[in-house]
């Protein structure tokens, strides 16, 4: 891009164009005098010729012709028949013909009868009058021209205020000043429209600049997180690698001798580490999976069907807690298995729950047996809803435990992370369980969150699953 001075640049285009035009404009001018005078001197000449004429017929004298015809700006001269002559016009001009000439031969009473009549311009003095016009039309010009670059070179830079208005904005902007626009009064003119689209390119360029900032404090909370979460998880990988290491030199150094029921028992200490650490082990791949990108095995799923399936499984582990199922099978697209992943998750949370603090139930006993009045009445009760909004599926676990407060609602979904509740007093608890449950709903397009309970009883968590509806046929 050439960077010349717009001021030089334009003063520079304006003059010649300007100078260019008052010549023209000159050139017209005398151009057109000379037509002029051109015109004006057949037209005197021919005026000239015709007084002549009516002179000879009204048998004037030569003397009194010549003054009449002859004149300042027409020199006359007249020769008679016998060889007489009068007027100021000198014969060699008249037989040269220099300058612009007439003659006619006059006929008419007296001496005047073939007499020979030549008539002349007085060209010199229309010579210096076109001579003084020019030298007028070149000073004139040369005048203007100076004139007008000397009124562009002082008052460009005015004209051109704007723009230095824009640089000092962008100099600004530069050295750390954000916030400050051009605002135009007017986006109908050319620098109103440039000084809008700079404006618009400032308001770009902030914004990307907020949204770099922002980016990079999140990449730098993630990191953070991330960094968190691998020590944690190192963490809680050592307690049972710890442990395996532990019992297995138990296990080397023990005597042949040694008590038969403490080697097995110390077997199965060892394989419980050992399940513990590879169930952590997996929750940290299915993390890896989900941040990743989840495939999903999507096929058409009877969601009341599944929770049925889980709520099965779980009286044959827990036949001292009262399970119920409520609502209308509802079918929708899903990967059965991870949504089967995420119910035997929350499951298993109520559960543990509701085993370790059972006082939170009999503190509500009246409102337990209203919660549940179909069940029989125990110490620890668990309830799946199933039911359908506008446009998904929903299913809700409750229990009758202690619950979970509601400023910790949401930071229960993050990663390794343990409240000091009886919910998580499980000694095998990785913390892991609820992010893993979320990260698949979310998979699916919906979402897990931990809502109020009903009147205040135990923990709520809802499932949200997108709904596809079966055609009717």
């Amino acid at each position: 891009m050439k960077t010349v001075s717009l001021r030089r640049r334009v003063t520079l285009t304006t003059a010649v164009v300007s100078g260019l035009v008052l010549i023209l404009v000159a050139i017209s001018v005398h151009t057109l005098f000379g037509l002029v005078v051109t015109r004006s001197e057949n037209t005197l000449l021919t005026d000239r010729v015709q007084l002549a004429k009516q002179l000879s017929q009204d048998g004037i004298s030569p003397t009194e012709l010549v003054a009449r015809v002859d004149n300042r700006s027409a020199r006359a001269r007249l020769v008679l028949a016998d060889g007489q002559s009068f007027g100021s016009l000198s014969r060699l001009h008249a037989e040269d013909d220099v300058g612009k000439t007439r003659s006619l031969k006059l006929t008419g009473p007296g001496e005047i009868d073939n007499a020979r009549l030549t008539l002349e311009i007085d060209t010199p003095l229309l010579s210096r009058v076109q001579k003084r016009l020019g030298f007028l039309l070149i000073m004139a010009t040369a005048s203007a021209i100076a004139v007008i670059a000397a009124g562009l070179w002082f008052g460009v830079p005015r004209t051109l205020a704007p723009l230095d208005d824009m640089t000092r904005l962008a100099r600004e902007i530069t050295r750390g000043r954000l916030g400050r626009r051009l605002n135009p009064s007017s986006t109908d003119t050319e620098l109103g429209r440039t000084a809008a689209a700079f404006d618009e390119m400032l308001d770009a360029l902030e914004g990307a600049l907020r949204d770099t900032t922002a980016a990079e404090a999140r990449a730098r909370a993630s990191e953070a997180r991330i960094r968190t979460f691998v020590g944690d998880a190192a963490h809680e990988l050592r307690t049972p690698i710890a442990g395996i290491r532990a019992l297995a030199e138990a296990v080397v150094q023990q005597p042949a001798d040694a008590d038969p029921e403490d080697r097995q028992r110390m077997h199965l200490l060892l394989v419980r580490e050992a399940h513990r650490a590879g169930r952590l082990v997996d929750d940290l791949l299915d993390l890896a999976r989900i941040d990743a990108g989840l495939e999903l095995r999507r096929r058409s799923v009877d969601l009341r069907e599944l929770a049925a399936t889980q709520l099965d499984r779980m009286r044959m582990l827990h036949s001292d807690i009262d399970f119920r199922l409520e609502g209308l099978p509802v079918t929708t697209e899903v990967d059965p298995e991870r949504i089967t992943q995420i119910l035997a998750n929350l499951l298993t949370n109520a559960c543990q729950a509701v085993h370790t603090d059972p006082p939170a139930l009999v503190a509500h006993a009246d409102t337990a047996e209203n919660l549940y009045p179909a069940m029989e009445f125990r110490t620890a009760a668990v309830a799946v809803h199933i039911r359908t909004t506008t446009d998904s599926a929903e299913i809700a676990v409750t229990d009758t435990g202690s619950g979970v407060p509601p400023e910790d609602r949401e930071r229960i979904f993050d990663r390794l992370v343990r409240l000091d509740t009886s919910r998580d007093h499980r000694t095998d608890g990785s913390g892991l369980g609820l992010p893993i449950a979320r990260g698949l709903a979310r998979a699916h397009g919906g979402d897990l969150t931990c809502t109020d309970p009903s009147d205040a009883v135990g923990a709520r968590f809802v499932l949200r699953l997108p709904l596809i509806i079966d055609p009717v046929e």
